[in-house]
């Protein structure tokens, strides 16, 4: 196999980190970027030094804040900055990690800032892959508390299918070794399961007292679910680590 010299923007956060230890174990040249390491996509600093002589670029950075303006402007001044340095690096492949369902998310201005992002990709001349990932178990307690009001969670029976990091992770790795699909690509965990219901689960597993309130108008971060809202179509693939598989394993 080739060895490359592969660029992981964002790579000491959760999905990132994993991904340069995946790279790194098979023998690639692995930078991990990230403004403590001086490599800023929002500003441009450090970006046409760290993007010499890589093909591969692997988008995984993240806004600081989820204020509404603030991840429109990130994930634009981000994707432009990043995308004119690889093309003038002459990287081959922009892979990036996305959400399932954001164009079905409008009602989130996260949602509204990663279509941006998606949008950018796609009009730019670097060849691209976009990973589209469900909700990370690791998110599950930040959900939780996003329906809080007293001791109880109103969340939405709406279905989803949840995802480990690690199988996040495998997913993007693997899409960087292979040849940019110039498309998007759903993963996805095993396991389709009621949001409200897996919410418990989390809960109860954790010793939180809380209660789940099963609350059909209950909003998943300003958006109003359904059983399509967060759930790959058809042909998604599938990482293999259940919710208990999961939570034995932290």
């Amino acid at each position: 196999m080739k060895t490359m010299k592969i660029v992981v923007i964002g790579g000491s956060g959760l999905i990132g980190s994993k991904v340069v230890l995946n790279l790194r174990r098979l023998g690639h040249a692995v930078l991990a970027a990230s403004p403590g390491s001086g490599v800023n996509t929002v500003t441009g600093e450090g970006l046409d030094a760290a993007l010499a002589g890589a093909e591969v670029v692997i988008d995984l950075a993240n806004s600081p804040s989820f204020a509404d303006q603030d991840v429109l402007d990130f994930f634009t001044a981000s994707g432009r900055n990043l995308l004119a340095a690889e093309a003038k690096a002459g990287v081959r492949h922009h892979v990036a990690l996305s959400v399932v369902g954001t164009e079905r998310l409008q009602d989130s201005g996260y949602f509204r800032g990663k279509l941006a992002q998606e949008k950018l990709i796609e009009a730019s001349p670097v060849p691209y892959t976009i990973v589209r990932s469900t909700q990370f178990f690791e998110f599950l307690g930040g959900i939780a508390q996003s329906g809080t009001v007293g001791n109880e969670v109103h969340m939405s029976p709406a279905l989803v299918q949840p995802i480990s990091s690690h199988d996040i992770a495998a997913a993007v790795t693997e899409a960087a070794l292979a040849a940019p699909i110039n498309g998007m690509l759903e993963v996805a965990g095993p396991e389709r399961v009621s949001l409200a219901s897996l919410v418990q689960r989390h809960l109860d597993a954790t010793g939180d007292t809380r209660t789940v309130v099963i609350d059909a108008d209950a909003a998943y971060f300003g958006v109003k679910l359904d059983d399509r809202s967060l759930t790959p179509a058809q042909g998604a693939r599938l990482g293999t680590a259940t919710f208990e598989a999961w939570l034995a394993g932290r």
